[in-house]
């Protein structure tokens, strides 16, 4: 069990023995708190049944929605097991071939789980494919949704699942498993991941394995200092890259988040309303980030100027 998990489990279990299950389910949560990995437990628990052998790897009862290659060269990537891009969100033809599954019965036994992961990452056919399925769906099929920004899945969808929300983690836990997992970062390393991360431990460790580091003191030398001839701007571009690929533009937008999101925790700060502000905006190109076809350039000079335009006052000029 992962660390964090214990209440989602306890819910999961109480909802398990209860004289109904639910079909559909949100496991709703910051990037990075290990939603797939108990989606993926979840799903096994409910398709496994006494005396049906189970396979030991993939299950042909538990069927998985995420982001495929972005095109043919990257789907060789993935066949040579190697990294590769994706696509923005889940198309509603994944959505469709899963509708086809469901008119056959279970390999297995008799029920079957359906996972989407992130499921606020559908696009909006798909979406409102998916609400059918969700109105009325077959007998024994669950539906599993790992969502990020559970507000940005349509009312309906949500209005037809039961919400799990996984916590995130203390201090005092994030940097033990900083230690175990990571213990060639260095103090100063730990605290700055720790700080990023914001309790997600998926997010310290993508701080430290993208080596993020160097533009987390980027960023929080913007909002404490501004930028008023650009110079910082462009050593943070710099620092990102020419052609950041997804994750890494995502991890990049988190920290942003993340950096404001500690200004705001600071008592003695006095221009709250646009560190606040800034903030926000940078929620909104976060979830846009995924769906627009945004200039990387471009995407990175706008974080900038957000982070900028929460410098004090005294400071601001040219965000």
């Amino acid at each position: 069990m992962l660390i964090g998990h214990e209440e989602p489990w306890r819910e999961w279990r109480d909802a398990r023995e209860g004289s109904r299950m639910h079909h559909g389910w949100i496991f709703a949560g910051r990037r990075g708190l290990g939603k797939m990995q108990f989606a993926l437990k979840a799903a096994r628990d409910l398709v496994t049944q006494p005396g049906i052998p189970q396979p030991e790897n993939d299950h042909p009862d538990i069927i998985v929605l995420t982001h495929l290659p972005k095109d043919d060269k990257e789907e060789k990537k993935r066949q040579d097991g190697k990294p590769y891009e994706v696509k923005r969100n889940i198309a509603i033809s994944q959505i469709r071939t899963m509708q086809q599954r469901l008119n056959t019965r279970p390999t297995l036994g008799d029920r079957r789980a359906i996972i989407i992961d992130p499921a606020d990452d559908l696009e909006t056919g798909a979406a409102n494919a998916l609400l059918k399925s969700l109105e009325e769906p077959p007998q024994g099929t669950f539906f599993l949704l790992v969502a990020h920004r559970p507000a940005q899945l349509l009312p309906t969808i949500r209005s037809r699942c039961r919400m799990l929300r996984f916590p995130t983690l203390t201090d005092a836990d994030m940097a033990r498993l900083l230690a175990d997992l990571a213990p060639h970062v260095d103090e100063n390393g730990r605290q700055a991941a720790l700080a990023a991360a914001n309790g997600s431990p998926g997010m310290a460790l993508d701080f430290v394995e993208r080596e993020l580091g160097a533009i987390d003191r980027l960023m929080r030398e913007i909002v404490s200092g501004g930028d008023r001839d650009f110079s910082l701007r462009g050593k943070l571009a710099e620092a990102i890259g020419n052609r950041p690929d997804r994750a890494r533009m995502q991890a990049i937008l988190d920290l942003a988040r993340s950096v404001l999101a500690r200004e705001i925790e600071d008592p003695q700060i006095e221009h709250i309303p646009a560190i606040v502000d800034g903030h926000s905006r940078l929620v909104t190109l976060a979830g846009q980030a995924p769906t627009y076809n945004f200039d990387p350039g471009l995407l990175i000079m706008e974080i900038g100027g957000l982070l900028a335009s929460a410098a004090p006052p005294r400071e601001r000029a040219n965000v």
